[in-house]
């Protein structure tokens, strides 16, 4: 899957867009190591935006829960 950026979007605001979680940022930023130096997107550019794993999807709510 993929996410097309909008200006001003950052990586923890495309999380919680794809996601439901800012969280998973790291994620986003591990599939797209090209634009780990990006702090804020210009629109247009498309990132990877993986599927989460049971694993990953049970980490974002152990942080939101605060286990």
């Amino acid at each position: 899957m993929a996410y097309t950026t909008v200006s001003g979007d950052t990586f923890d605001k495309i999380a919680k867009k794809v996601y439901g979680d800012e969280y998973c940022a790291d994620i986003l930023m591990q599939a797209n190591p090209e634009q780990i130096m990006t702090f804020c997107f210009d629109s247009g550019v498309v990132l990877k935006t993986p599927e989460l794993t049971e694993e990953q999807s049970g980490r974002s709510e152990e942080r939101r829960v605060g286990k």
